[in-house]
């Protein structure tokens, strides 16, 4: 079994990727901003299951806008599963907030590999990276489409998701020696949280669940388990087709807001009774984004269909998702386990 550094341990779809490593038989290195919260990650892993963490799981101190420790962190890797990223519930007011630690980052975990001799990199983008900035297309969205950055309603963490991965494929391109690279280009990442520190994408559940959200707008996003997410990098890590490719990430066509809700109703029953089933009119919804920052920036995907594909990971790495409906529902009953939403 190989030796794994995953970035950002502490983190929604770093946690299930590690748990998935150490089921392997895998040594796994994770990196967190302070080495003050090694013992309440490592017990998370223990509590959801994690084989041997004693062992098998070693913390480093790297801060993604910092040159300082990710030598150490991948010094002796065979491979690195790059998932750190910021992921905020709002929108900054600076968009470098997202973009320098994104593309920075993403170079320092790139240098540091390519130092350490690591055989491969596999980075986690974004559907963000592929579907924005270009209005509605007459097909789903694939690997070979890319965010313009500069595009109409291109929000700031779309930007940053789409620069740090050019910048990444730049990297190999000129500097990347005999390093490999691979992305994994999840959309709305949903699934079983493992604590109450949840992610972005669950507190959308939680709004649903606890009727902080009244009513909703039109608007539709594609659905993953976080599951089968970290199920795809431990798959871009080790098949030699994955060299040099990205790896949409979808179960299936996407949901209206309204479509999710009713699937939370339905599967839930009266845990889920505060679930919305109202949209709003859009002009209603911009008509609240002229105060609100976070409400503005949904104005341009407002009454917008859009679909992706993951029929190449599937051809070509075998891998498969969970339905949809599966993806959701795990959320829930895992806010409901951790007594986050009263069921």
């Amino acid at each position: 079994m190989s030796v794994v550094l995953v970035t950002g341990g502490s983190g929604f779809i770093a946690g299930h990727a590690i748990l998935q490593l150490l089921a392997a038989g895998h040594t796994v290195r994770t990196t967190v901003r302070d080495l003050k919260r090694e013992p309440e990650v490592r017990a998370l892993f223990a509590a959801n299951g994690a084989v041997a963490p004693g062992a098998a799981l070693r913390f480093f101190a790297a801060d993604l806008m910092r040159d300082a420790g990710w030598r150490e962190a991948a010094e002796g890797c065979e491979f690195v599963l790059h998932v750190a990223s910021p992921f905020p519930p709002g929108t900054p007011r600076d968009e470098n907030e997202l973009i320098r630690p994104a593309r920075d980052g993403a170079l320092r975990v790139l240098r540091a590999a390519r130092d350490a001799g690591a055989k491969r990199v596999v980075q986690t983008s974004s559907f963000a990276a592929i579907g924005y900035g270009r209005g509605e297309i007459d097909r789903p969205f694939n690997e070979r489409d890319w965010t313009d950055p500069d595009g109409p309603g291109v929000t700031s963490y779309s930007k940053s998701k789409t620069l740090a991965e050019q910048a990444a494929w730049e990297f190999i391109k000129r500097e990347g020696g005999g390093l490999e690279l691979a992305t994994v280009n999840p959309v709305m990442v949903f699934g079983p949280a493992l604590s109450a520190d949840y992610a972005t994408s669950i507190l959308l559940v939680k709004r649903f669940l606890d009727g902080s959200i009244p009513a909703l707008p039109r608007m539709e996003m594609g659905v993953v388990d976080v599951r089968d997410v970290a199920a795809l990098h431990l798959l871009a890590m080790t098949a030699p087709a994955a060299k040099g490719e990205r790896f949409l990430a979808t179960a299936g066509d996407f949901l209206s807001l309204k479509e999710m809700c009713g699937v939370l109703r339905r599967e839930l029953g009266t845990r889920a009774r505060r679930a919305p089933t109202r949209e709003l009119p859009d002009w209603v919804v911009r008509l609240v984004g002229l105060a609100d920052r976070s409400v503005r920036q949904l104005g341009p995907e407002l009454g917008m269909h859009k679909t992706a594909t993951s029929a190449k990971a599937e051809r070509m790495l075998g891998w498969t998702a969970r339905p949809a409906a599966e993806a959701l529902v795990s959320a829930a009953e895992s806010l409901f386990r951790l007594g986050v939403v009263k069921g």
